[in-house]
């Protein structure tokens, strides 16, 4: 079951990133969907995944891209 909810959020995000979304405004709905009480315990499912950092990397390169 733990390995369910791990990819349901790793999953979720990447799907955030990948379309766009505010990813720190959209967090409350996924620790909702995962029955947290805090966002604090929804970050544990957020580390150790490549995938998801790659994507974040990705967002903060087009963020600071200088445009000549």
């Amino acid at each position: 079951m733990h390995d369910f909810r791990h990819r349901f959020a790793i999953r979720t995000l990447l799907d955030w990133y990948r379309e766009g979304k505010d990813v720190k405004q959209q967090l409350p709905v996924l620790f909702t969907y995962l029955s947290h009480a805090c966002v604090r315990d929804t970050y544990w499912y957020l580390s150790a995944c490549p995938e998801l950092m790659e994507e974040a990397a990705r967002r903060l390169d087009r963020r600071w891209e200088v445009t000549p």
